[in-house]
């Protein structure tokens, strides 16, 4: 068994995770990542991804994060995400008809700033289509 470290998932909304865990997978902005105990310190910025948390006791679950940002130290880990969802809270049919919804507002903007919103939009609901 590996050795146990404390992380945790803050986001504006709420502090979705707090515990002792064996492993964290990050998409950092350079790259997918797995941060574990006694790592060496280290800040990252985050990209939209899934992360995945093993706890001590061996049980995964997977986030959906929008951005953000990561503290490693070698005695813990803390995600500060700008975004976050658990992979098992989100509505499959809602997400569909929401991106079908991004897909219109792309092609409706007027003009390049509301094109390009629309399409980042469209980017963070199809990266989490791909997490579930």
């Amino acid at each position: 068994m590996a050795e146990a470290f404390k992380f945790e998932l803050v986001s504006p909304e709420r502090l979705l995770v707090s515990e002792q865990v064996e492993s964290v997978v990050i998409p950092g902005s350079e790259g997918e990542m797995t941060v574990m105990a006694n790592h060496a310190p280290l800040m990252t910025t985050i990209k939209p991804g899934v992360v995945t948390v093993k706890a001590a006791g061996g049980k995964e679950e997977r986030y959906v994060v929008f951005g953000g940002f990561a503290d490693i130290v070698p005695s813990g880990c803390t995600l500060l995400a700008e975004s976050a969802t658990p992979v098992k809270e989100i509505d499959r049919a809602e997400l569909l008809r929401r991106i079908q919804d991004a897909r219109e507002d792309v092609n409706d903007a007027k003009d390049d700033q509301a094109r390009s919103k629309a399409e980042a939009y469209l980017g963070h609901l199809s990266t989490l289509e791909s997490a579930i």
